[in-house]
This record gives structure tokens, C-alpha cells and sequence, in this order.
């Protein structure tokens, strides 16, 4: 696609497609500006070494937004006439990016690398980049990685070799973990480091591929009526200790809903319907969504008092951000309960356990957790609202009456062929 000179305004107006595709500059020839599918832009310069037969060069100037039009078509000139004098500015850059450092590689991966992740997914993995990629691995070059190092270096965050408990603010507090579940799901992320690293050519071929991975069993923790007791004691034992509110209220309905943490902790008024019982969020990890809650979630939502001038449900102490302590509380409350490892997102899995004990439909326990996955979806698409808002409702009593130790809290064995459902 040609047209005239590329300004600000022309590379403004670039429409996203749908597929990637350059508009070229109609006065420089080779200078145009790459689209991504996604709709990121940058400037790019293409030329030959030799004459025509010689094989085209690209090289990347710039992102759209970290460089002006006009200093990108400067620096474009510059690599065209020096290809005219034989430089190959690419073949440079190819030759820079094989002596990377790998930690300059994840922070290009990062950067770039991360187009169509959510927030919330790069910031954890930034987290297992940052204390476990890094410290093993940072300091090799990008080309000398090799499937011996990634067994290495999986065995190693397995034992814990990068595990620690540090301070990291006035009050913040950095627990790493290892262990075979954090291995597994750490290299998995190196894969997607090393395969980005290929797309890039900063090496031909991804070390991380063919390696046999531990089991992650980290989604199999389903806790029975009498241990969702315990931890319902535990709770109750830190309200009258005076423990925070607001991360009670939380935990309480992270059990209650089977919903994410993060579509909790980051809840907004605007999002709450108590009249209907739904929880209508703008945004989760799969997208927009809408949650069924039952009776016990509406009435911890009705007894949270709204903060003047705050959106969220459960708002910071200070700044306009939402509540970020509930990991705290939860650790008193699991290990009050005899639970030291437990996670929150296992009271999600716990939720559709107790629902399947019911014996409610795995698709009706689908539509309530909000499952992504297409086959999941198109399962359960025909079923009306009624039946998944009642067994929401039902559930969640369940799982009420088995935190306050009711009686009526009669949940069947989970079956062991049963898979698990919540993620």
C-alpha cells in the first residue's frame, strides 16, 4: 500500500486489519510503517546489499509513539545510504541480539513481547521472570542456552533454589516460592521467552522444546464440608481478633461466588447488582463477564459500607487504588485452620466441587465460573439464566453452611475420577 509522505496524521489514521501490513512512504523509498494485527505500529526501513537479487533487508527503527515520523524517516535515509555503501544495519542488529544477555532478552519480551496479555498476566509473569528467570539464568547469552541448562534450571527452581521471604516495602513483604508446580509453570513461560526469541532471530531454536516437565498439580486442592469449617472458624476467630475487614469480606467471597481473586479484590459498586444477585464485571481474565452470586455473597456485599469518593467495593487505605492486603489475612486464616498451603484460588476449585457433589451439571458449574474455553462455552450457551442463578444460590449456601459448621452442610465424596473444573 503507497500513498504520500508519512506524517503523524497519516500514521494516525493507519486503520488495524485484521493482519499485518506496511504503508509505505511515496517519497522515500523503503521507509514505511509496520501494523500489527494487534495495532501496534513502528517504523521500519527495507534495502538490499547488493543489486536486485540480493535478499531484501527490514530493520526495525522505532515504535509508533516513541519516535516522530520525522526523525524515523531521518535514521531511515541514514540505513538506506549506508546499505548503498555495503553496511548491512541488520545484520548488525542480528549480530548485537545473538551477544544479548538473557535478561535484556526478557526485558525485550516484555516490552514487546506481551501485545495481547492482560495486565494482570504480565505483571505474574514479570514476578516469575524477575525471581526465578533471571537469577539462574540472565547472565548466559542468549545463544549459549541450552536443553541441559532448562533441565538444570528447572530442577533447581523445584528445589527452591530461588525461593525467599524478603521485605520489599515499609510494610510489603516478597514471598517466592518454588516447588514442582512453580518449576513447571516457569518453564513454561521460558518456552514462550524462547519461542518470542526465535521470532526476533536472536537464536534458531527453542531449547525449552522437548523437555519433560513435572505434573502440575497445582488446581487439584478441593477442600470437604468439614475443612471449608475449619477455615470458616478461622475467619470467624480473626474477626473478633480484629483482623481487616475488608480481606475477611473478601475471602468470604472468593468462597461464596467461586469467582477470581482479582475479579473480587478489584470489584466496583457500578458492577454489583444485589437487586438481581449478579456480579456484572466490565472485565476478568476472560473478558467481560456477568456472575451469578447467591444469597450468603449478597449479604457480604450488603454489609460492606461504601467508601465516599472510591469506585471500588473495597478500596486502598490511601490512593485511588482497590485493596491489595487480602494474602495477609489469608495466611493467618489457612494456617489458623491447618491449611499452610492453601490458596485463595482454591476456594474457587473447592465452589465447583461442591456444586458437582450436588450434583448440579458440569455445564451449569461452567456458566457460573465462567470458563473461557470455546467447547466448555458452547455446552452450556442454550441453558437459560434460571438454572444457573439458582445453583449459584445453592452453592453458595452450601459452601455457607459448611463454613459455619452447619449441620445441614451434607456434601457426597468427590469422586477420585472426577477432573477438576475451576480454572
Amino acid at each position: 500500500m503507497a500513498a504520500g509522505r508519512i506524517t503523524k496524521r497519516t500514521v494516525d489514521a493507519l486503520q488495524v486489519t485484521g493482519k499485518d501490513y506496511v504503508h509505505w512512504d511515496g517519497e522515500l523509498i523503503g521507509f514505511g510503517v509496520r501494523v500489527r494485527a494487534t495495532g501496534a505500529k513502528s517504523f521500519v526501513a527495507v534495502y538490499r546489499t547488493g543489486g536486485r537479487n540480493s535478499p531484501q533487508r527490514r530493520v526495525t527503527i522505532g515504535a509508533v509513539g516513541k519516535i516522530e515520523a520525522d526523525k524515523a524517516r531521518d535514521e531511515a535515509k541514514s540505513i538506506i545510504l549506508q546499505a548503498e555503501l555495503g553496511q548491512d544495519r541488520a545484520a548488525e542488529k542480528a549480530k548485537l541480539r545473538a551477544e544479548m544477555t538473557f535478561d535484556k532478552v526478557c526485558d525485550l519480551y516484555l516490552r514487546e513481547g506481551c501485545e495481547t496479555k492482560k495486565a494482570s498476566t504480565i505483571a505474574t509473569d514479570t514476578g516469575l521472570i524477575e525471581r526465578h528467570i533471571k537469577p539462574l539464568l540472565g547472565k548466559k547469552r542468549i545463544g549459549e542456552i541450552t536443553r541441559t541448562d532448562v533441565e538444570k534450571f528447572m530442577r533447581d527452581v523445584a528445589n527452591g533454589k530461588t525461593a525467599a521471604d524478603e521485605k520489599t516495602k515499609r510494610h510489603g513483604r516478597a514471598i517466592v516460592e518454588g516447588g514442582r508446580g512453580t518449576s513447571t509453570r516457569t518453564v513454561g513461560l521460558l518456552g514462550g521467552i524462547m519461542t518470542f526469541a526465535v521470532s526476533r532471530q536472536l537464536r534458531t531454536d527453542n531449547p525449552v522444546r522437548g523437555v519433560k516437565r513435572y505434573a502440575d498439580r497445582k488446581g487439584e486442592t478441593f477442600l470437604s464440608a468439614a475443612e471449608l469449617g475449619k477455615v470458616g472458624a478461622a475467619l470467624t476467630a480473626l474477626e473478633t481478633e480484629g483482623a481487616n475487614p475488608s480481606a475477611l469480606a473478601i475471602i468470604r467471597l472468593l468462597a461464596f461466588t467461586g469467582a477470581r481473586k482479582a475479579e473480587i479484590t478489584s470489584l466496583r459498586w457500578s458492577e454489583v447488582d444485589l437487586e438481581r444477585g449478579y456480579l456484572r464485571l466490565g472485565d476478568s481474565k476472560t473478558g467481560a463477564k456477568v456472575i451469578p452470586i447467591g444469597a450468603p455473597a449478597c449479604e457480604v456485599l450488603a454489609s460492606v459500607t461504601a467508601i465516599a469518593g472510591s469506585a471500588f467495593v473495597f478500596p486502598a487505605a490511601s490512593g485511588d487504588s482497590h485493596f491489595q492486603g487480602v494474602e495477609k489475612v489469608w495466611r493467618k486464616a489457612r494456617t489458623a485452620a491447618g491449611f499452610p498451603n492453601l490458596r485463595l484460588h482454591d476456594l474457587r476449585h473447592s465452589f465447583a466441587s461442591v456444586g458437582l457433589a450436588r450434583g448440579d451439571a458440569l455445564p451449569v458449574i461452567g456458566a457460573i465460573l465462567g470458563h473461557a474455553d470455546v467447547k466448555t462455552t458452547s455446552r452450556y450457551a442454550h441453558l437459560a439464566d434460571d438454572p444457573v442463578k439458582r445453583a449459584a444460590d445453592d452453592i453458595s449456601r452450601s459452601v455457607h453452611a459448611a463454613f459455619a459448621s452447619h449441620p445441614t452442610a451434607q456434601v457426597v465424596p468427590f469422586p477420585n475420577q472426577a477432573k477438576p473444573v475451576g480454572r
